[in-house]
């Protein structure tokens, strides 16, 4: 966990440098939106079998699209399938500024349990999945999600499968690559062996172990994507942002989206929400200016001196 410690310097200097969040950052040889959106919550609970109600999870999808969001993140092992059967359905022919973002190395079981899938006949199979599923001929962008310690980052090679990906790529089914659930170390092994032009990682107000990382991949002009901004907050960090939230007219949401919105210029958002209020609240995060007394206090979370 980051060692950082909010002072009146840190605070200063994070102010002064905080982007205009409706800026745009590269995604591969694309620019997006910063906000953009995460479909895995469109499938049914545990992101398994097909939602309660299709219609609404179609209208939510119509609805971020005409709102503006050029930056999707899906996965074929959503559901299975479901999440690409759902844009698809929703948004195809797709707009020509959409950039939609996969991911392969995963596979479910008949229980919904999750398990690695490493061998270049799955990696491979799961390109076509994603290919057929979204009614497309080449993939955008795709993230090869490392399951060596199944849902936790675990060091080891990423060689083998990488180089599979890397192949996928050679034939033209695959236009660009990132990385998901990954090590620094491993981060570095992929860009040694092919271009990675976004990581997808955990991290958020609590939870910032890549903070070196980030600044690394901002200098080289690599996106950081964050998933979970609310997970892992133990009860009195989730009290702190409640409470900041509360003193600027935000949802917790909001100021946590925010606050990763200002950390660092390469990063892009895909919160993910079935509800299309949640989606707008989500969206609204983008204009929201956190003040240096709240940007203060969600430093301390961080620092373990909250209060």
């Amino acid at each position: 966990m980051s060692n950082f410690v909010a002072d009146d310097a840190a605070v200063a200097l994070i102010i002064v440098t905080m982007i205009d969040v409706r800026k745009t950052f590269a995604l591969g040889a694309r620019t997006v939106k910063r906000v953009g959106y995460g479909a895995m919550q469109l499938a049914g609970p545990g992101v398994f079998g097909p939602p309660k109600d299709g219609q609404a999870a179609l209208a939510v999808l119509r609805e971020a699209v005409a709102s503006g969001i050029d930056h999707i993140d899906t996965s074929d092992y959503y559901g299975p399938h479901i999440t690409n059967q759902l844009i698809c359905e929703a948004l195809h022919p797709y707009p020509s500024d959409l950039v939609i973002v996969t991911k392969i190395g995963a596979k479910r079981g008949k229980d919904g349990s999750w398990s690695p899938a490493f061998s270049a006949e799955a990696l491979t199979s799961a390109v076509h999945d994603n290919l057929r599923n979204l009614k497309v001929d080449v993939l955008e962008v795709v993230n090869l999600r490392i399951m060596f310690g199944v849902h936790q980052p675990t060091e080891g090679s990423i060689e083998a499968p990488l180089s599979v990906l890397a192949d996928l790529q050679r034939q033209g089914l695959v236009r660009h690559i990132g990385l998901s659930n990954v090590t620094t170390k491993q981060v570095a092994e992929g860009r040694a062996r092919a271009k990675i032009v976004c990581v997808q990682n955990h991290y958020n107000l609590a939870h910032r172990d890549d903070d070196t990382l980030i600044d690394e991949l901002a200098a080289a002009g690599v996106a950081y994507v964050p998933f979970f901004p609310l997970g892992g907050f133990t009860p009195l960090q989730s009290t702190v942002l409640s409470d900041v939230a509360k003193a600027l007219g935000a949802t917790p949401m909001q100021v946590a989206l925010a606050w990763m919105l200002q950390r660092a210029a390469n990063i892009l958002l895909i919160p993910g929400t079935s509800s299309m209020e949640h989606l707008r609240e989500n969206l609204a995060a983008a204009n929201l200016k956190l003040p240096n007394e709240a940007v203060t206090r969600l430093n301390r979370i961080a620092a373990g001196t909250v209060r």
